[in-house]
């Protein structure tokens, strides 16, 4: 399709979705990035493989979106502070104290 466009971290972002893809049981980190993911990719016109496989971990990590969403929040309101910011580029996160 013609409309369709390739998001400029599409390759950053597709190598997360390939690791998380094979976590059977995600981390705090993990749910952050697939949320982010999830966000950056919602409304964005193509990306369909990416799409796709978000789609797949919510599956595979039996986790709706709303559940996810909720996990993160919390998560974000104990304080969690990445590691690195490094798999946050572009996430609008803000992670100085």
């Amino acid at each position: 399709m013609e409309d369709e466009q390739i998001h400029p971290l599409h390759d950053l972002d597709k190598n997360i979705l390939d690791s998380l893809i094979v976590k059977q049981n995600p981390d705090d980190f993990d749910l952050i990035n697939l949320a982010r993911l999830i966000n950056r990719y919602e409304s964005f016109p193509g990306e369909e493989t990416i799409k796709h496989d978000i789609e797949k971990i919510i599956k595979f990590w039996n986790i709706s979106k709303e559940d996810l969403f909720s996990k993160t929040r919390n998560i974000w309101s104990n304080n969690f502070k990445p590691n690195t910011s490094k798999d946050l580029i572009g996430s609008g996160f803000d992670t100085s104290n």
